[in-house]
């Protein structure tokens, strides 16, 4: 690799992977997902993950596979589960850095770039936490600049760029990770058509058939998916889990939000270089139309912006797919910046001083916020496991186990139930109405049930001991 290539790979890497395991599993996603590969893990199914017991299929299992498969080489830890998004972000830096150079762009352009992508504060959130959209957002950079540089020029090379790109995408989050780049493409197809004045038809049948290849591996996972659940294992991933997701018809899903949650979720999307994209997007309006590449990343920001915006399920890290656009506009942006203080070099002024030293400046503001990312890593993260962590209450659990003690969990959420099965490394038995609580707890007297509640469960039930995880209490139970 160049200078520029190995200083932007070693500090991406550490970024996401600097004390990537020195804190515990820390919200419902990490926790969820890695009691999901653990069970994986622990009864050896690699067709349908569960959850709990329970066939868990609101997604396809790649993240799941590599998370699982993580833990069998590693060994089980928080760094484990995480390596898979900590390495899918890495690789979108770097694809990214190196397609941008395909492009024709400068170095310091394509570095600027990977390094705003690996310096945003949710995509760096994102790609060191347990889950699927680090993967998702690996796939959809990978097969949207395989498709642009097959525009410019078709090459086995970019062919294969798109299918593993559509390969990751439809594998890490199906039906979604279709349309996120599918979307794009048609956008940007659409609109070189008519700026061209004329329909390009073999530009819309590649990526059409590509596409096909690409969703190859997902076709086989679910005709296999389909031997051990039925069509009604193939309805839950396709309809109920996607379509139902977006229409709104899969109440059950939750994250509804009003058509303008995105709009209020703007000034966070893509801190702490929000500034640079917004300017970047007017700045360059005028240029979308003699100017492919920069109209390509645009349409980008803007029609996922859109289709996500359609959606009736909104979470913010659904906007972590756009964000490798975002870098490449903000990263022009810098590079006219840089252009125009270039003539206040001669001034005696502040904005003289400012542009004759702008390298030193950009330098320092980047090193504040690498390092503002190290000791969040370091310290911040750690610290916020003395709230949001469930070991204290699944080293409890173990504890009574070893005293003697059959505990089960009554009515467990995802949140409690993945991080039991992902901490004990089993899967504890399920209560889920009064009459099976009651039944189980007066079996015998060693019997305990872990419970949530809003207040303290009345007798007859005996609290043993309560714990609590960021703002839920948890009750251990008995007669």
């Amino acid at each position: 690799m160049s200078r520029s290539a190995t200083s932007l790979f070693l500090l991406a890497a550490l970024l996401f992977f600097f004390a990537l395991g020195n804190h515990q599993l820390q919200g419902s996603t990490e926790a969820r997902v890695a009691g999901i590969a653990m069970e994986m893990h622990l009864d050896d199914d690699w067709v349908t993950p569960r959850l709990f017991g329970e066939p868990f299929l609101e997604k396809p299992p790649l993240s799941l596979w590599l998370d699982a498969g993580a833990m069998r080489v590693f060994g089980v830890s928080p760094w484990a589960v995480r390596l898979a998004s900590a390495v899918a972000g890495l690789l979108s830096v770097m694809v990214l850095y190196g397609m941008l150079r395909r492009f024709g762009r400068p170095k310091t352009v394509a570095w600027t770039a990977g390094i705003l992508l690996a310096t945003m504060a949710s995509y760096w959130s994102n790609v060191r936490g347990v889950g699927e959209d680090a993967l998702l957002a690996l796939g959809v950079t990978t097969a949207l600049l395989g498709f642009f540089q097959a525009q410019k020029a078709s090459t086995p090379g970019s062919s294969l760029l798109f299918v593993v790109g559509i390969a990751i995408a439809t594998l890490s989050k199906g039906v979604l990770g279709l349309a996120m780049p599918g979307v794009v493409i048609f956008a940007y197809l659409l609109a070189d058509n008519l700026l061209d004045k004329r329909l390009k038809l073999g530009d819309w049948l590649r990526p059409g058939l590509l596409t096909v290849v690409g969703l190859i591996p997902l076709m086989i996972w679910l005709a296999v998916l389909y031997q051990h659940g039925g069509a009604q294992a193939l309805k839950e991933v396709l309809l109920t889990n996607s379509v139902g997701r977006f229409s709104g018809s899969f109440v059950e899903a939750g994250h509804y939000e009003p058509f303008y949650y995105y709009l209020a979720k703007l000034p966070e999307a893509f801190l702490p270089w929000n500034i640079l994209v917004y300017l970047g997007l007017w700045h360059f309006r005028k240029e979308l139309k003699t100017h492919r590449y920069l109209l390509f990343f645009s349409l980008w920001i803007v029609a996922q912006f859109v289709m996500l915006t359609l959606a009736s399920s909104k979470r913010t890290v659904y906007l972590m797919s756009m964000t490798p656009a975002a870098a490449v506009i903000a990263a022009e942006y810098v590079g006219v910046l840089f252009e125009k203080l270039k003539a206040y070099e001669s001034s005696s002024r502040f904005a003289g001083r400012i542009a004759r030293h702008r390298q030193a400046l950009g330098a320092t503001i980047l090193t504040v916020i690498i390092a503002s990312y190290l000791g969040a890593a370091q310290w911040a993260l750690p610290n916020a496991d003395k709230k949001l962590s469930f070991l204290p209450l699944t080293e409890q659990i173990q504890t009574l186990q070893a005293q003697g003690h059959q505990v089960a969990l009554f009515q467990a959420n995802e949140r409690l139930g993945g991080a039991s099965v992902f901490y004990t490394q089993q899967v504890l038995k399920g209560l889920d109405t009064d009459a099976q609580l009651r039944e189980y707890l007066s079996a015998s007297p060693s019997h305990v049930a872990v419970m949530a509640g809003d207040s303290e469960p009345a007798a007859p039930l005996k609290v043993l001991k309560t714990l609590i995880v960021g703002r839920q209490a948890y009750y251990f139970v008995g007669y």
